[in-house]
């Protein structure tokens, strides 16, 4: 791996392994133990992915996530001791790509960061293509796969490279419902799990950033028991 990864921890021996095995796979590592430092070092290096620690002595890495999300679609990894639902469903609402507790496996973690790379070089590599031909228009929600763009009523809907392929994938098979099962083994790449809220929780960020309601959405509706759908 070619790329620049921003790790935010500060328990110098967690950052430390993590940049051993990251180096390893032949990645450039950039270290910081506060959320100032993590914001400076994303403006001044633009990183490729960056892997966040929940607890941080200044700012949250929740609050540290959304900030970087303002401005920047790179994946973005928690890592953090909370294992429950609620802050996994946090983090992957405020904008996180990925999710992983303490203690974790650092071949789990090696893999997880591989399949975000993937994702985001894709997403980069189809974008500065510019061709057109895989384009969906339909009621005002234009989305085009070569450029990685959605407009909504001619507004930039500013995706990430998950929301993105999840929004292709139910405008693709318009008018099917797809379940959440398959959303996250084809999107993800992963074995689904039971218990996996993951899909449901970028679902409803899609839908914020579409302006849809909670209930009664124009174009994602739940099928519930089932899936998801466009219609």
């Amino acid at each position: 791996m070619d790329a620049k990864i921003l790790v935010v921890d500060d328990e110098p021996e967690i950052a430390d392994l993590v940049e051993v095995y990251l180096k390893s796979e032949g990645c450039t590592v950039f270290k910081c133990g506060t959320g100032a430092q993590a914001l400076a070092c994303v403006k001044e290096q633009e990183p490729d992915l960056a892997i966040l620690d929940v607890m941080l002595p200044d700012i949250s890495g929740f609050a540290l996530c959304g900030e970087i999300r303002r401005s920047h679609r790179f994946p973005v990894l928690m890592l953090t001791a909370k294992a429950g639902d609620m802050d996994k469903i946090t983090g992957l609402t405020i904008g996180a790509d990925d999710y992983l507790t303490k203690p974790f496996n650092p071949l789990e973690l090696m893999a997880r960061v591989k399949a975000q790379l993937r994702r985001y070089t894709r997403y980069n590599e189809t974008e500065k293509t510019g061709d057109c031909r895989d384009i969906i228009d339909f009621n005002g929600l234009i989305i085009n796969r070569s450029t990685h763009q959605a407009q909504l009523y001619e507004r930039e809907l500013g995706l990430t490279p998950i929301e993105f392929d999840i929004l292709w994938m139910l405008c693709e098979n318009r008018g099917q419902v797809i379940s959440a099962e398959r959303l996250f083994e084809t999107v993800w790449g992963e074995k689904y799990l039971d218990r996996n809220n993951t899909v449901m929780v970028h679902i409803r960020r899609l839908r914020e950033k579409m302006g849809e309601p909670s209930r009664n959405p124009r174009f994602i509706k739940t099928v519930w028991g089932v899936g998801y759908k466009i219609d």
